[in-house]
């Protein structure tokens, strides 16, 4: 199989290395010295430096040459990307089956990438999503990992399940698109919450509790929309909220850190280096929870801090004095 993936980020690298041990794969970057670069050294000195490229595994420049002949479509840019690049597929009549790793809703719509993709691929073309708990640099190591290949189209789902499952990266296959689409939205969002609460030394116990009733508002959010609650309690669900919240290679977690120390958001970004997709995610998810009647005060909280300049102490007071109420049921 020839796989092409688009965007030369440290995901996108990282996937390519790993579906390299099976199949032909193309790693598309826009940007030509960086393609250059990776060419000549034969690796990611940008991002991973420290991976040798396998033997299967080439780089392009040229959007048009490294989808040319693609038995399947890897998108593994920022959400941002997703559809620009699905018009650029479009423009070249090119109708491979597609996977996104793009996490979080469209800035300015609220749509999730299943709903871009619907507007701008036909509607017999597969496709679907690859989420869950994973670091680029471990996946690109060859460190074992687990992800889930989501699509509306359960067949596609299991034959690239099938397809794509490798020595280290274990691949499982679900139906719950929309589940798993708001596990990757949502946990990006409480990483940066989880990041404020241990910048700020509360504890233990007080991340445990957050990133429990931050999971609460996950299956809140999935319940309004029709998503299967299971997902939740699996790999893109509270596998991926417990990597992102408390590993150290997290940028979102990163991000909460640095807001913790007194950095104000532009500051944040600027020192990152990287895209976070959990700031311009938040926004996003808590438009669509508040169109939704969906009650997401963890949620609400980090958008406080992030756009509105909220003092930290005062978002986790509010937080702390909300009424009490039962814990069973969503």
């Amino acid at each position: 199989m020839k796989l092409a993936v688009l965007g030369a980020g440290a995901w996108g690298t990282a996937l390519a290395i790993r579906f390299a041990e099976l199949h032909q794969v193309v790693l598309w970057s826009r940007d030509a010295d960086q393609a250059a670069s990776m060419a000549a050294s034969r690796s990611n000195p940008r991002y991973l430096p420290d991976v040798v490229f396998p033997a299967n595994l080439s780089v392009e420049a040229d959007f048009a040459q490294a989808v040319a002949g693609a038995d399947l479509v890897l998108v593994v840019t920022p959400l941002s990307g997703l559809r620009p690049t699905l018009k650029a597929l479009r423009a070249l009549d090119q109708r491979a089956p597609l996977l996104w790793a793009c996490k979080g809703l469209e800035a300015g719509t609220m749509k999730f990438p299943h709903q871009v993709a619907d507007e701008e691929m036909a509607a017999d073309v597969p496709r679907g999503m690859l989420s869950g708990p994973s670091f680029a640099q471990e996946v690109a190591r060859g460190q074992p990992a687990a992800v889930t290949i989501a699509s509306n189209n359960p067949q596609f789902a299991r034959e690239t399940v099938n397809a794509l499952n490798t020595s280290v990266l274990r691949l499982y296959a679900s139906d719950d698109l929309i589940g798993v689409e708001i596990g990757a939205a949502v946990k990006n969002v409480l990483a940066i919450a989880a990041g404020i609460c241990d910048g700020l030394n509360l504890g233990l116990n007080a991340r445990a509790a957050l990133l429990t009733r931050g999971l609460v508002e996950m299956a809140r959010f999935g319940a309004a929309v029709g998503a299967h609650q299971e997902t939740f309690m699996g790999l893109a669900g509270i596998g991926d909220l417990l990597l992102t919240a408390t590993g150290d290679l997290s940028r979102n977690r990163r991000v909460g850190l640095l807001l913790a120390q007194g950095l104000n958001l532009d500051d944040v970004l600027a020192n990152l280096g990287h895209v976070a997709e959990g700031v311009p995610a938040a926004r996003e998810v808590l438009k669509q929870a508040q169109a939704l009647g969906v009650d997401m005060p963890i949620t609400e909280g980090v958008c406080r801090v992030l756009f509105e300049n909220a003092k930290v102490s005062e978002v986790i007071s509010t937080l702390m004095e909300r009424a009490p109420r039962m814990e069973n049921g969503l």
